[in-house]
Formats: structure tokens, sequence, C-alpha cells
């Protein structure tokens, strides 16, 4: 496998970025296109990009917020994004299938928490299915237990990053 570059995104890489996000979540959670572009004209700076091989396979994305958990009209109003906040949100981490498992993930949360304690963040929060709590929790995440998201309709934990 050729080199990770860790990048910015922009506008231009949105295809990817939607087509990436419908192979990594299930119809009912994924962001739509239209909702990924309106976050990227609003808060651009708040998503990294995992680029192979010559193209995207894999992103992070989410907000700044004074709120200390993600509640479901976060994912769906930009308008609530505060540039100043003292909490980055995590709505997703997606790597492409065939690209899993080779520590894309690992990298692109490593580098928005990085970015996150640059920024003078105070945390970073993000949602996440069972399955998930320990894989977030090896980066230092605690389990604060289920979320009040019923976002597409699952059971989320809420999950804090203090620094």
């Amino acid at each position: 496998m050729n080199q990770i570059i860790i990048r910015e995104v922009s506008l231009e890489d949105l295809d990817q970025l939607s087509s990436i996000e419908n192979q990594c979540f299930p119809e009912a959670e994924a962001a739509s296109r239209e909702t990924l572009e309106e976050r990227l004209r609003v808060f651009t700076d708040c998503f990294l990009g995992a680029e192979a091989d010559g193209r995207l396979v894999g992103f992070i994305n989410g907000c700044s917020t004074d709120s200390r958990v993600i509640f479901d009209e976060l994912y769906h109003n930009t308008g609530l994004h505060k540039p100043e906040g003292e909490t980055l949100t995590v709505f997703g981490l997606d790597v492409v299938p065939e690209y899993q498992k080779r520590g894309i993930a690992a990298e692109l949360l490593w580098q928005y928490i990085e970015r996150a304690k640059a920024a003078g963040k105070k945390r970073v929060v993000l949602t996440c299915k069972d399955h998930l709590v320990h894989y977030y929790e090896k980066f230092g995440f605690i389990n604060n237990g289920i979320s009040g998201s019923t976002h597409g309709g699952a059971v989320w934990y809420d999950m804090t990053l203090n620094f």
C-alpha cells in the first residue's frame, strides 16, 4: 500500500466524500451529499481527509460547539456551529472498506484530536455504537452511557475526550 496522506479537504472533494460516507454508513445515518456540501461551506476546517493511491479513502468531520454532547440537530443545522466553541465534535470517521484495518481511521482521529488541542478546545466528543466503545476508549475517550441522540434510529453512546 502506498503512503497515506492526511490532508485538508475542500468542495472539490465533495463527490469522493459523499461516496465514502455512503459506503461507511447505512442510509438512515449517512450524511447526504447536500449536508456534506453545506458542512464544507460552513466549517471546512473541521474536516480532514485520508488520501491513498491518488484518491480519498477516508475522512473525519464534525463541528465546533459549546455543547458537551452531540444532539441530533447538530447534524443538520450548520447554524449551530460556533467556531470559538470549546468542544470539537466528530460526526463521522469514515474509511472505505478496502482500506480499513490499516490504521487510517486512527491516524485521522489522532490528527483531529491534535488540531482540537492546537485550537484551544477543551474536549472532543462523539457518539458511537456499542461495538465501537472499546475502540474509542483506546484513544482516551470516556464512555458517558447511552446518548440522547437517536440519529438514524440507532442507539448511540456519548464519548468524551477531555484535555
